[in-house]
């Protein structure tokens, strides 16, 4: 195989473990958190719109470690 060729490969599983890692975490981190909010609101009906609100803002942070994996692992593929 040519060099080149070698590269585009390495480039796609570097891109491929940075997302596959990089969408771990928040991926159970939206669980505990989705779960969290279901529990307390079962225990305390009357403040399920507050409880639903920070889950939501929560699960936003939450997501931001994805969509940066996603932009890095962009830049290996169309940039390096």
């Amino acid at each position: 195989m040519e060099a080149n060729t070698w590269i585009i490969v390495g480039k796609a599983v570097a891109a491929g473990i940075c997302m596959g890692i990089g969408a771990l975490g928040p991926s159970l981190g939206q669980g505990l958190i989705a779960g969290k909010a279901c529990e307390s609101i079962a225990k305390n009906p009357e403040v399920a719109g507050s409880i639903f609100n920070n889950m939501i803002l929560g699960m936003a942070f939450a997501e931001t470690s994805s969509i940066y994996c996603l932009i890095v692992s962009l830049i290996i593929l169309f940039v390096l």
